[in-house]
């Protein structure tokens, strides 16, 4: 099959809410004809399928998973609405089920209990019949994801549950049978209801961007639903309206809240040639902008479309878990078969004790609430973190965060604001300062450095030479010819045939008040300097205080000069710092810094600082909401130019460790206390699913949505 003819699937589900069901839908489509591959995610509820449409089609995908029971919705996420959990048919028949087994109660004490008739040499009373019937509706759902656990050989806990439901029935404890299928639902109705709690923050990011878009066509303004909006059609944004679609201002200014985006708490300033993104809200002006990307391809989209697939990413908590749960539910049903049978046959006792027994501890095999103690602390912590502004690629890199013992920070752009000056002009052969900073400029005039910008701009209208032969080296400067004569503007590295006549004294002077420096020559002398000054980030010395207070050991990176880095370094108060570092270096001492301290984190802009935010145990990437390059290859990205964002990132990667931790621990305990509970017989099936599995799983579940509320601090 060649890949030209895969077509890809999306399927949003309604019921999957565990893991074990997630992976009973990928067996169940895997074995259709024509499936390449199959991937279920039950903390988005959906799942997605490359196929070939030659063999099947959209209703064979559809059909296959309705069959287990799950039905597939129609609407779009961003669409899909919240339901009450008594408008749920699982609730209705929940709720017939528990009105049955009590009316069948009702009946067996407080009434004559007369036979209504025989099956199979069974007598069916009026009790017996409303247990059953009871049971059937109880039983309704699960029943049938447990059939098909039994057709793919998973021992899950529908599996399990059915299994315990039947051998109760066998048995004749009608009573058991009934209370387990009626608890049993009751607890897939609330464990599925407080999954869809923990999807819903999510899809409140996605209903933040407007349904219709005020566009003019043809000298016309026309309203639109958004997915009717062409790229370049010019979009209409009036004061208090939320923007409807990403875009480049054209015409009008005004201040855009962006905090849905890049979690900025201060409204943006907007102009002609800013960009705005879908879901910011415009405050005061009237604005217009050219449409630049589609709904579905909206920064917005793009960020929930990230989050999505991160929670895909298995954390390293999880996996562990995973592994657990291979081992210790096997060795309970191992367990349980023993009890059944060895009592019986070696000792003589009664079978049905034990048998009951057996079947208690069936219900405590399954693992629920461990393997689902893990995904949903991780959607809960991705979700909060997307909505103040961070995208985190994966519950790896939040657990990652959390164990890191040191944050290495670029200066250029991350602990400065990026936004060099030209704060002096030093010739040294009497040539003027206007003609010394022209020649600079008309070879940085090719430039994308940030430094060469920053001369290129305080040049303003002079008259620029065009230069032939022009040459960029990384890390140290620029060359060319101008006029028939080799120029060059960079660092020491870039004159070492000078070295004798380097201005140090001038270069250090500039650089012990925080400038960078740059010379300016020929090949046989150096004719000026220039001095640039950069900001330090507003609020920057806070964050690094922060940080250290965190426990965290921060480091600078740069390439500028020792005594300009020791300058902003004293500045911000970081007594580590590393400088005249080019790309290749930064690789280098981020290793080191790992050799000696373990995990190590990197800030950079996610661009010229790609190589160490990829050797780095976790990468982030600042401003992201500007670059693509920066969204794509961090591991985090802070989407805004925000700094103060990262003391919030290391308190919740911490919360969300201390939370997966005490859900594991809970899960854990709590099942193998039941599991020794069951032979003096303290523990029940009764008990069994209401603490083992229902209390268990809403337990870590309201625990994980503690991280939903977690806030950056103020």
């Amino acid at each position: 099959m060649s890949k030209e003819t895969i077509k890809t699937e999306e399927l949003r589900l309604e019921g999957l809410h565990c893991a074990d069901c997630a992976v009973t839908i990928e067996q169940t489509v895997a074995k259709l004809g024509g499936v390449e591959f199959v991937k279920a995610n039950f903390t988005a509820g959906k799942v997605k399928i490359d196929y070939d449409p030659g063999q099947l089609g959209h209703d064979d995908l559809v059909r296959s998973v309705e069959k287990i029971g799950y039905k597939v919705s129609t609407e779009t996420h961003k669409n899909l609405e919240k339901k009450q959990i008594w408008q749920a048919r699982e609730f209705h028949f929940t709720l017939i089920s528990g009105l049955l087994l009590s009316l069948g109660l009702g009946v067996q004490f407080f009434t004559t209990n007369q036979a209504l008739f025989e099956f199979f040499g069974r007598s069916v009373t009026v009790s017996v019949f409303f247990y059953l019937t009871s049971m059937f509706f109880g039983a309704f759902y699960f029943s049938r994801q447990g059939w098909a656990s039994i057709k793919n050989l998973r021992f899950n806990m529908n599996f399990l549950m059915s299994i315990a439901i039947i051998g109760a029935i066998i048995i004749e404890e009608y009573v058991e049978a009934a209370s387990l299928a009626f608890l049993f639902s009751l607890a897939e109705l609330l464990e599925n209801y407080a999954v869809e709690r923990a999807r819903n923050s999510l899809r409140e990011l996605m209903r933040l961007s407007p349904e219709e878009a005020r566009i003019r066509r043809k000298n016309k303004e026309v309203a639109l639903p958004v997915a009717e909006v062409r790229i370049g059609d010019v979009l209409l944004t009036r004061p208090g309206e939320k923007v409807a679609l990403d875009g480049e201002v054209i015409a009008g200014a005004s201040s855009v809240n962006q905090a849905p985006i890049t979690g900025e708490s201060v409204p943006v300033k907007k102009e002609v040639g800013d960009k705005v993104y879908a879901g910011s809200i415009n405050v005061e002006g009237y604005l217009e902008t050219r449409v630049t990307a589609s709904s579905e391809n909206s920064m917005l989209a793009r960020i929930i479309h990230l989050v999505e697939d991160a929670e895909n990413q298995k954390a390293p908590s999880e996996r562990f878990v995973d592994r657990f749960a291979k081992i210790y539910t096997p060795a309970i049903i191992v367990l349980a078969v023993g009890v059944a049978v060895v009592p019986t046959l070696f000792f003589g006792a009664l079978f049905n004790p034990w048998f009951i027994k057996a079947l208690t501890l069936l219900v405590i095999a399954c693992p629920c609430a461990l393997v689902i103690s893990t995904p949903v602390s991780v959607v809960s912590a991705l979700t909060n973190a997307s909505r103040n502004g961070i995208l985190i690629k994966g519950g790896v890199y939040l657990e990652e965060m959390a164990r890191v013992k040191v944050i290495a920070l670029d200066k250029t752009g991350t602990l400065t604001k990026g936004c060099l000056k030209v704060a002096d002009v030093v010739p040294l052969n009497g040539l003027p300062n206007d003609e010394l900073l022209r020649l600079a400029a008309s070879l940085e005039i090719r430039s994308e450095h940030p430094i060469g910008k920053a001369i290129v701009e305080s040049a303003g209208d002079a008259k620029l030479d065009e230069v032939q032969d022009f040459e960029s080296i990384p890390g140290q400067g620029v060359l060319g010819n101008l006029g028939g004569k080799k120029y060059r503007v960079g660092r020491p590295e870039l004159f070492k045939n000078l070295t004798d006549e380097l201005p140090i004294k001038q270069m250090k002077a500039l650089q012990k008040n925080g400038k960078t420096t740059m010379l300016v020559g020929t090949e046989s002398e150096i004719i000026g300097i220039i001095g640039l000054l950069d900001e330090v980030r507003q609020g920057a010395i806070k964050t690094i205080s922060k940080l250290k207070k965190a426990g965290k050991e921060v480091v600078m990176l740069t390439g500028d000069n020792e005594e300009t880095a020791r300058a902003i370094a004293n500045q911000l108060n970081i007594s580590h710092f590393h400088a005249a570092l080019l790309p290749e270096e930064k690789v280098e001492e981020i290793k080191r810094l790992q050799e000696k301290y373990g995990k190590v984190a990197m800030v950079g802009d996610g661009v010229n600082d790609a190589p160490a935010l990829a050797a780095a145990s976790v990468g982030i990437a600042m401003g992201a909401a500007g670059t693509d390059a920066a969204l794509e290859t961090a591991d985090i990205a802070l989407m805004a130019d925000d700094l103060t964002k990262l003391p919030y990132l290391v308190d919740l990667s911490k919360r969300a460790r201390g939370v997966i931790r005490q859900n594991i621990f809970a899960a854990i305990l709590i099942k193998l206390s039941l599991a020794v509970g069951v032979f003096p017989g303290l523990v029940s099936l009764v008990i069994a699913v209401l603490i083992g599995d229902m209390g268990a799983s809403l337990g870590v579940t309201a625990n994980a949505m503690r991280l939903a509320r977690t806030n950056p601090e103020e």
